[in-house]
Parts: structure tokens; C-alpha cells; sequence
């Protein structure tokens, strides 16, 4: 949709104040581009539907020589051939989830923004553990909406990329990202019992990859963005619940999601380093766009709205999320695997850097980036024990 279109659209809801969301950076360009997701996610609300309608506008690549020119992402297509899981048989389905059993918690109370609120302290033992289930079931279902996300655009980058091994390569990850959505909904439906709607800084992401027809914004927003915050947000997670079949279910996902990543940084690194400079800064700065976008989408408005929106105002809510010691390190953890890789593919640039610093991000750039490390890596990691600092 024209953007006169849109503005005229949500004429009701103040067009400006929307602009100001999306205009961090001052690039008046990337703002422009990223209004109509804003205004469908942040407004609309169009992620609280049971379905949604997103126009793709991408070209498909075909290539009919199909000669393999790529040998590390060649590389990366046979190491994904041989990593193939099945969820259904090399995941242990039949382990009881209990979100009362204090053996195997599922969020321990300790590793959680939860005490932060003076409201949830009140609570008897059992209403604390009611609160803990229910945020990593919000927690949960983010990654679910995010990996249904990442089907869609694993299956557009497919169709765009104009290498062969990375269409192959692709293939491979459509699979992966099938597998993930089952996992977690059937972790979500048959353990946990809930479900939550899809965020709407997540929405308003998924919607600009979906409607955007430049492939390398697809790659840059999926692979980098969404995949590299999930690397992260999983091994926190994998290092923080005691529950055994989370646990093993996360482990065979981190497995997955560091190929993609890898992908992603290998699609890119050439071209962005030969784009031309005017349209180079316009993906900086869209890629800072994206990741505050990512960073305010674990504030848990939903949880909120369930748990304490009669209670608590938003303003208050976000104040007492923001300040605890738990939601401090993760919102920071979230960007250790992002951070390498905006600087590997050169995005990381010296105009930009301002912005990360003022999140206090910069701390990650030297940390490796996804060719650097494997998959053994981001398991032991998340294995040692989750502590706050």
C-alpha cells in the first residue's frame, strides 16, 4: 500500500506519533519504509487476529545453469543434511511438565524479572507459580510466532537468493523452521495448556519482511535479526528452566538456529560491503530500527495485560520490568549474538555506532561472529548454570 494510503488509513490513530516510533535513528527513508508494519503491528494490532493477510513483494530467482559457486555455503548445505532431527521420535513427548513441581522448574523464581513486583511478593507460593508458568508460556510463544515468521521468510529467501547453494542451503532451513514451529506449539499445547497472542513490535518485524521486496532485507531481518536475538534468547533460556524436555527440545533448536545464522552472515558479508554508500547507511540504520523494535518486544505487555493491567500502569509496568537485575542482563545477553554479526557483514560502521552505545551494545562487538563458532559452543554455554549478575 502507497504510503499517502496509509497515513490517510490511520489518519485516526495520529500518523506523527507513529512516525516518532520508528524514526530513532533520523532516517527519514528507513521510517517512511517501516511505517506501514507500524501501523498495522503498534496501532491496528493486526497480530491479536487469529489470521493475518501479508502482500509478499519479492522477485523469484531462478538459476538455469545451476552451477555451485559458493563452497562455504556449499559446506554449510551438507553439514545441514546430516543434522536432520525428527520431533516426534528423538524428543521425549511422554515427560509430565509440571509447572509445581519444584524439582524441575520451569522459570525458577530466583532467575526471573517476577520478584521486581511488589504485587507478585503478596502472592502465596501457588499464585507465584500460576505467574512463572504463565510468563514462560508468553516467553514461548514469542519463539513460536517468531519461528512461523521464519518459515514464511526462509521460504522467500529461497525463492530470491541467486546463489545455488543458497537456495539448496535454503531448503534445508525451510524444514528446520517447520520443525521449530511444531515443537513449540506442541510444547505450548500439550505441556503448558496456554498460549498468547503475537507481540506487536514481533508483528510489526514480520509484517516488514513479509511486504519488503529487497532480498537482502528479508536475510538482514530474518537471519541476522530474528535469528541471531533467538540464539541468544534461547540459551538464556536453556541455562535458566530445570525442565528436562525444554531443556533437550532447546538444545536440538540452538543446534539449528546457529546454521541460519551462519547463513545469513555468509549471504551478506560480500554484498553490503560493495553496496553503494547512500543505500549501505539506509540498511544500518533499518537494522538499528529493527533491533530496538526487538528489544521492546520482550516487555511482556501481554503478561501484563493478564496479570496486572488492573493494577499497574503501563508506564509503571515497563519502569519495574526495565529495572530488574534479570531483565537488565537478558535484554543485553539478547544482542551478544547479534551485535558480532552487524559487525562482520559491515553494518557496525562508525555512524551508527552512537545508537548501540547509548543501548549499551558495543560491549558484544568483538565477541565472535556466527562463522566463528559452533553449535558445540552455544550448547556448552548453555549448559552452565544461569546466575545474575
Amino acid at each position: 500500500m502507497h504510503v499517502k494510503e496509509l497515513l490517510h488509513q490511520a489518519s485516526a490513530y495520529n500518523p506523527s506519533t507513529v512516525l516518532q516510533k520508528v524514526l530513532r535513528s533520523g532516517n527519514v527513508k528507513v521510517a517512511l519504509n517501516l511505517l506501514g508494519p507500524a501501523i498495522r503491528g503498534l496501532v491496528l494490532h493486526g497480530g491479536r487476529s487469529s489470521t493475518s493477510e501479508m502482500q509478499a513483494n519479492h522477485k523469484a530467482h531462478f538459476d538455469w545453469t545451476y552451477q555451485r559457486t559458493q563452497p562455504e555455503m556449499a559446506r554449510l548445505y551438507e553439514i545441514a543434511k546430516t543434522s536432520q532431527w525428527n520431533a516426534t521420535t528423538d524428543l521425549d513427548w511422554s515427560i509430565d511438565v509440571d509447572p509445581f513441581d519444584t524439582r524441575k522448574e520451569l522459570f525458577p523464581e530466583q532467575l526471573s524479572p517476577l520478584p521486581s513486583i511488589p504485587a507478585y511478593r503478596k502472592l502465596d507460593e501457588r499464585g507465584q507459580q500460576i505467574q512463572r508458568h504463565a510468563l514462560l508460556a508468553w516467553m514461548l510463544s514469542q519463539f513460536l510466532h517468531g519461528e512461523q515468521g521464519a518459515l514464511f521468510a526462509a521460504c522467500q529467501v529461497t525463492e530470491a537468493v541467486h546463489w545455488v547453494d543458497g537456495k539448496l542451503y535454503g531448503s534445508t532451513q525451510v524444514v528446520d523452521e517447520g520443525r521449530h514451529v511444531e515443537v513449540f506449539y506442541r510444547y505450548l499445547n500439550d505441556k503448558l495448556g496456554k498460549l498468547y497472542t503475537v507481540n506487536d513490535n514481533l508483528f510489526t518485524l514480520i509484517d516488514a519482511l513479509m511486504t519488503d521486496g529487497r532480498w537482502d532485507l528479508k536475510f538482514l531481518g530474518m537471519q541476522i535479526m530474528v535469528e541471531g536475538l533467538a540464539l541468544a534468547a534461547f540459551g538464556t533460556l536453556r541455562q535458566t528452566s530445570r525442565e528436562p524436555l525444554l531443556r533437550e527440545l532447546l538444545k536440538y533448536v540452538i543446534t539449528d538456529e546457529a546454521r541460519h545464522v551462519h547463513y545469513g552472515v555468509l549471504s551478506l558479508r560480500d554484498f553490503y560491503h560493495q553496496l553503494p554508500e547512500p543505500e549501505r547507511r539506509e540498511r544500518e540504520d533499518w537494522a538499528f530500527e529493527v533491533a530496538v523494535l526487538m528489544r521492546n518486544r520482550f516487555l511482556a505487555h501481554e503478561f501484563y495485560d493478564e496479570f496486572y493491567g488492573h493494577a499497574l500502569s503501563r508506564k509503571q509496568w515497563d519502569e519495574l520490568i526495565l529495572s530488574s537485575t534479570y531483565m537488565q542482563n537478558f535484554r543485553k545477553t539478547m544482542f551478544r549474538r547479534l551485535v558480532p554479526n552487524l559487525k562482520r557483514i559491515g553494518l557496525l560502521t562508525d555512524r551508527v555506532r552512537p545508537h548501540y552505545a547509548a543501548l549499551g551494545l558495543l560491549e558484544w562487538e568483538n565477541e565472535r561472529a556466527a562463522p566463528d563458532i559452533t553449535a558445540g559452543d552455544l550448547i556448552r554455554d548453555s549448559d552452565t548454570p544461569a546466575t545474575l549478575n
